[in-house]
């Protein structure tokens, strides 16, 4: 469920290293969004109703942080984004319609986080939840750097340290502290480290590494990240586990007989076995972390398996009808399918406003249940807490040190 195809990768190599730069600036410049040709939530007031929240990731999590951005590449503010949408508005989020997480935002209680780059910094709106996500992004830096402009982990956990820096000058240095020790930190990375950079003839990372020193990269790698977000006060972080990449339109046309590619799926199963042992690793490790790993694989695994079981009739193809399209999108020249709720996949890479419904609903009963709270969208207060990995994923032997 990566985030987009490959296109224009020299060009934005080249043009990478004026994106930190650029976070600050679009960030001062956010005031002027209403004249700009797109569409943004107004930023929610904090809220006693649910946790306040914080989305790192891609673009299945980007709700509009890189409309900001004048050369992303990596951008699906048109039609036909957002068709299901309320007001059929394309917001930047790479879906018809809702993500997961604002699905999982209305199970919380508490509206979807606006992008981070829609924040002015003043006043109640760094006091509520805040969206980082950048469609591109991945957990490596290298990842993503053909789309030209986009905010990587490293970036929006930047972004994340001015989001706190102005909390702190709103309420206080202890009161800001205590506000993101009790905030929960949701974070979906790593499809793109696969889709646009491992599996890329062109990038160097899938001829440097085997699979296994490519693991061995993304967790420490992780584990960097990880901490520093811990350092920065995150305590409740969940994780979402990696889909069956090898399954999502834009890998099946690669195969030759239109299933679902085995040796990727494995790479996803691989990663999601050593990303647990890394949570646990880190709850053992820092005093009051609460991380886990959620099995966001053999959810959506279900739906492609037995697609009728949850009232799609499509799991192999996209609604949009392409899989072979260069970038892989729904564009304005597409046509959609005539029933978009029957389709998993919206476009090659992302599934529909249906599908994340689903996968919400799904991810929030394991959370409810792992909680011992037994389920319902009326639990107080959610824990975050692991998801059994899937049972199929292969451990890490125990001579690899991921």
């Amino acid at each position: 469920m990566a985030a987009l195809a490959v296109v224009f990768a020299i060009a934005a190599v080249l043009a990478h290293s004026a994106v930190s730069a650029a976070v600050a600036a679009a960030a001062d410049d956010a005031s002027s969004a209403a004249a700009r040709n797109f569409t943004i939530a107004s930023p929610p007031s904090p809220t006693t109703n649910g946790p306040v929240t914080y989305v790192f990731g891609d673009s299945m999590s980007d709700v509009g942080n890189n409309n900001y951005f004048p050369m992303s590449l990596a951008k699906s503010n048109y039609p036909w984004y957002g068709i299901d949408y309320p007001n059929r508005e394309a917001t930047g989020r790479f879906t018809n319609g809702k993500t997961i997480g604002d699905y999982m935002a209305d199970k919380f209680g508490v509206p979807p986080p606006p992008p981070f780059l829609s924040l002015r910094l003043t006043g109640k709106d760094v006091l509520g939840g805040v969206n980082f996500a950048s469609g591109g992004a991945g957990i490596l830096n290298e990842t993503g750097v053909y789309f030209v402009q986009y905010l990587s982990f490293d970036e929006q956990i930047s972004s994340f340290e001015i989001v706190k820096k102005a909390m702190i000058a709103k309420i206080g240095k202890e009161a800001a502290e205590a506000a993101v020790n009790a905030a929960l930190f949701q974070i979906g990375l790593g499809s793109n480290d696969y889709i646009n950079n491992f599996l890329q003839p062109f990038m160097a990372d899938g001829t440097t590494y085997t699979h296994d020193q490519f693991i061995r990269l993304l967790i420490t790698t992780l584990d960097r990240q990880l901490k520093r977000l811990y350092g920065l006060g995150a305590r409740k972080v969940a994780f979402n586990g990696l889909a069956p990449l090898g399954c999502i339109p834009s890998q099946r046309v690669r195969s030759t007989d239109g299933k679902c590619l085995s040796h990727v799926n494995d790479y996803a199963l691989r990663f999601n076995a050593a990303a647990k042992k890394l949570l646990d690793g880190l709850n053992a490790k820092l005093p009051g972390a609460q991380m886990g790993l959620a099995d966001c694989y053999s959810v959506v695994m279900e739906l492609i398996q037995h697609p009728d079981k949850n009232g799609f009739t499509t799991a192999h193809t996209s609604c949009c009808n392409v899989d072979t399209e260069v970038g892989g999108l729904c564009l304005p020249n597409t046509r959609p399918c005539s029933d978009r709720s029957a389709f998993v996949f919206w476009d090659a890479y992302h599934t529909s406003d249906a599908a994340n419904k689903v996968i919400a609903d799904r991810l929030w009963a394991d959370m409810m249940m792992s909680a011992g709270q037994g389920g319902g969208a009326s639990a107080p207060r959610p824990r975050v807490v692991a998801a059994s990995s899937p049972a199929a994923a292969p451990s890490p032997s125990p001579s690899e040190d991921y």
